[in-house]
């Protein structure tokens, strides 16, 4: 029963995880989504029913636009497979229970974030705004302990952020100072200071490589809201035991 879920879950998510790409691309650009079929971004030709298969249909169309025979980028099938992938571990830890709505709506936040960072270095309001009553109704039926720490996690993501761009006078931007603020009502406040930890290890990991192969020169903006997205996430199922295992050592 539960492997039977957890391919559910991930068949589920590819699908939501093409929705995320589209959401992802054209909100920034306010180009319209809920009534038009998806389309090629290079001939604008709608896609038909089987171009819109999440991951086989990139497999079908060896990587490149039947029309025009431009390639397809791969974020397409990467972010399918991603959000199919996490949609199913979420199962796997959570099972069905409340939380594993607010998990799950964690994940799709993430994804949306990811494809408007990478793609427009842009984490919309609109966005943050959606997802945020979600949350907040979510940790008041799944509060957790205590409950005002959710509030409390929320100031200071939110806090946080803000003298870092106060005192770098700029160094990170205003949507990663609302997007932390989001995620520590998730979180709570010592998982949030865990996601940005990890966040910033990772993303100055990430750019040192990226900088050594020359793919990023030194001063260069980087998006910094994916990184944060991956702390989270990883704080949120792991976080807990990590913050246990480096107490234990001290």
């Amino acid at each position: 029963m539960e492997l039977f879920g957890v391919i559910t879950f991930f068949i589920l998510g590819t699908v939501f995880g093409s929705f995320f790409n589209v959401v992802g691309l054209r909100l920034p650009k306010n180009i319209p989504f809920h009534n038009d079929r998806s389309f090629c971004p290079n001939c604008h030709k709608q896609l038909r029913w089987f171009e819109l298969i999440p991951v086989l249909s990139y497999v079908i169309q060896r990587g490149k636009c039947r029309h025009c025979g431009q390639r397809i980028a791969k974020l397409y099938p990467l972010m399918e497979l991603l959000t199919g992938s996490l949609f199913a571990f979420t199962f796997w830890q959570i099972g069905l229970d409340i939380e594993l709505l607010t998990a799950l709506l964690l994940v799709s936040l993430a994804m949306i974030l990811v494809v408007t960072d990478l793609t427009y270095m842009l984490i919309p309001n609109k966005i943050l705004l959606f997802f945020l009553p979600f949350f907040i109704v979510l940790r008041i039926i799944s509060p957790l302990d205590p409950w005002y720490d959710a509030i409390i996690g929320g100031a200071v993501g939110y806090i946080l952020i803000m003298l870092i761009i106060l005192i770098s006078k700029g160094g990170m931007g205003a949507g990663d100072m609302k997007l932390l603020g989001v995620l520590g009502i998730v979180l709570g406040w010592k998982l949030t200071l865990l996601a940005f930890f990890i966040g910033t290890f990772a993303g100055a990991l990430i750019g040192g490589l990226l900088m050594l192969t020359k793919r990023l020169k030194r001063g260069e903006p980087m998006p910094f809201g994916p990184y944060l997205l991956f702390g989270a996430i990883l704080s949120y199922h792991f976080g807990e035991q990590f913050l246990t295992f480096y107490l234990n050592l001290l």
